[in-house]
């Protein structure tokens, strides 16, 4: 008996790991969004870095 639980617990263990792997295109797609809205932030972030050092560097010279 125990040998038949144990058999199915794997078989469905196996079963739903394999279901975790694939991707589909909700998912891909979201992680293009994501990927999207990391690089923008990344690039608003740089851009308004280079304001504040261009403003640090306007006013040093008063």
């Amino acid at each position: 008996m125990n040998k038949i639980i144990l058999s199915a617990f794997l078989i469905v263990a196996s079963l739903m790991l394999a279901g975790c792997e694939q991707k589909g295109p909700a998912e891909q797609a979201g992680e293009k969004i994501d990927r999207g809205v990391e690089n923008t932030k990344d690039t608003v972030s740089d851009a308004i870095e280079d304001a504040g050092d261009k403003i640090e560097d306007a006013t040093d010279r008063y």
